[in-house]
């Protein structure tokens, strides 16, 4: 990841002296897992970035500044797989199965967001799926759910805070 990344989410995620609760870094690291998405087939699709600040405005509960920041720092990003142990870890510490099988399927929205799946998507999302300790059914399950929900504009009201 570039520096700027890192540096951020040093700042917000894995400071000691950071006042931020657990729960917000487990968010902002969930966003970031969305972003990575996004940026898997090195095309960040307009809707793509659209569904990811729709999610992340509303079930991670991050303020305006946070929001563009990492909007800004998804753009800035070259795609770097190596750093997703990190994001997954923080998520696997509190969340719960079914928060983690939620998230995939928020995920699988970024990736539908643009009308077309790509390879490069759906071998990421293979990776999350191991790191996250997702059960292949119900990880199938998320991904038949989000393409289900893509067209519709249905979105779920599960909260992940």
């Amino acid at each position: 990841m570039l520096k700027t990344v890192q540096s951020f989410f040093s700042k917000h995620i894995q400071s000691e002296n950071s006042n931020e609760d657990p729960e917000h870094a487990q968010r902002l690291a969930a966003a970031a897992l969305l972003f990575e998405v996004s940026r898997s087939d090195n095309d960040i699709h307009e809707m793509e970035k659209a569904r990811i600040e729709e999610i992340v405005r509303s079930k991670f509960d991050l303020g305006g500044e946070e929001v563009e920041t990492l909007m800004d720092l998804a753009e800035q990003e070259v795609h770097d797989a190596s750093s997703l142990f990190g994001f997954t870890s923080l998520v696997n510490e509190q969340w719960s199965i079914d928060q983690r099988v939620h998230l995939a399927e928020l995920m699988w929205q970024v990736a539908f967001a643009d009308g077309k799946l790509d390879d490069h998507e759906v071998h990421l999302m293979r990776k999350i799926q191991k790191l996250l300790h997702i059960p292949h059914k119900r990880f199938i399950g998320a991904k038949l759910q989000a393409r289900e929900s893509a067209g519709t504009g249905n979105s779920d009201t599960t909260d992940l805070r």
